[in-house]
């Protein structure tokens, strides 16, 4: 049964693009976020002291989470410690949304040496990646570099390029560890920080790509257009430097996924593999997609050309987008029709791929 619900005279081209990313108070978004993580991973702690060297960031007031509330020097909550895993397999842990980089490298730390005595035959590799380095931005710097390095391009020239990326735009480093929360919150197979750090490659491109729109932001095009073309050798990830890529983004499994030029990606947005977001035309304008602040985009989605996603909206596996879709909005097909309105919840956190595409069938 084929059902198309109407915009209700919603004028999308009216919406300035701003309107369009816009999203429900960042309050009551955190006040969400934090009663899914604590409902998804028990509470044991200890305290951590993250070292003044090792806090990069004081507070990183995440975009897609901060509490317009709560002011800048409040202290943050110590983050959790990860050494033993729960009866479902996932580690005992607890991040907060507003951690620093300090409290999650101690996090980190905690869980290699904790892996490293578990899996002798990672303890090198956890000890050069992890342990023996100074902060979350140089390990982050480190792992990255070697994902990227070729015998042309040095591991030791792309660690140094890294650091230096993070030194110059915190930013960087506050997206890093949103993305980072994400993967957490949204991936269940995800049972630890440094499995992501270390093993989805959907993060690490993610990650690359950051430091590729700060090289091209920089005027460093050349190089810019290297690292993607490394990455997208590596992770089979294609995300064009000059792209506009919120914080808090997870690429689930991530391989074939696709990122144009003038494209804008949300806070909050997940998306699965063979995403596309792709250009229309051959003009110098904008020629990809908006996507809007917490939507869920399915496998094997293609959006195409200057087309705006409202916030909250929800893209089925497989559909083809080519017009406007509106906030809070459910959408599938070939091409792609919106078949519900109005949805409350945030799909990019559920993670839900099934519900709401059926509404009504016969067997």
């Amino acid at each position: 049964m084929s059902v198309t619900i109407p915009f209700a005279g919603l004028d999308m081209r009216a919406l300035t693009v701003d309107q369009m990313l816009a999203r429900p108070s960042p309050v009551v978004q955190n006040q969400q976020l934090v009663s899914r993580r604590s409902a998804r991973f028990a509470s044991q702690s200890i305290s951590a002291t993250p070292s003044a060297s090792a806090a990069v960031v004081a507070e990183p007031a995440l975009r897609y989470a901060g509490d317009a509330n709560q002011s800048a020097g409040s202290a943050s909550p110590a983050i959790a410690s990860p050494p033993e895993p729960t009866g479902n397999g996932r580690s005992a842990l607890h991040l907060d949304h507003r951690g620093s980089p300090g409290q999650l490298w101690q996090t980190i730390k905690a869980e290699a040496r904790r892996d490293a005595e578990a899996e002798p035959v990672l303890a090198s590799h956890l000890h050069m990646t992890i342990l023996a380095q100074k902060s979350f931005a140089k390990s982050m710097a480190f792992t990255l570099a070697n994902k990227l390095s070729s015998p042309t391009l040095l591991g030791t020239q792309l660690t140094r390029l890294i650091s230096d990326a993070y030194s110059d735009d915190e930013t960087i480093l506050q997206a890093c560890i949103a993305d980072i929360l994400a993967v957490l919150d949204r991936d269940p197979a995800c049972d630890s920080v440094i499995q992501c750090m270390l093993n989805f490659k959907g993060f690490q491109a993610l990650q690359c790509y950051r430091i590729a729109h700060w090289l091209w932001q920089s005027g460093r095009k050349t190089l810019a257009l290297m690292i993607q073309s490394q990455v997208s050798g590596v992770f089979h990830v294609d995300i064009h430097p000059a792209a506009q890529v919120g914080q808090g983004v997870l690429l689930d499994h991530a391989t074939g996924v696709v990122i144009g030029e003038t494209a804008v990606v949300g806070d909050n947005v997940s998306m699965l593999h063979h995403v596309t977001l792709g250009g229309s035309g051959t003009g110098s304008g904008i020629r990809h997609p908006h996507i809007g602040h917490g939507v869920l985009i399915g496998a094997g989605v293609s959006v195409l050309g200057n087309v705006f996603v409202g916030y909250d909206s929800k893209i089925g596996a497989g559909s083809v987008v080519v017009t406007d879709l509106p906030p809070q909005c459910v959408a599938v097909g070939v091409p792609a029709r919106v078949i519900k309105q109005k949805c409350d919840r945030e799909p990019s956190m559920d993670m839900d791929q099934c519900t709401d595409f059926l509404l009504d069938y016969q067997i």
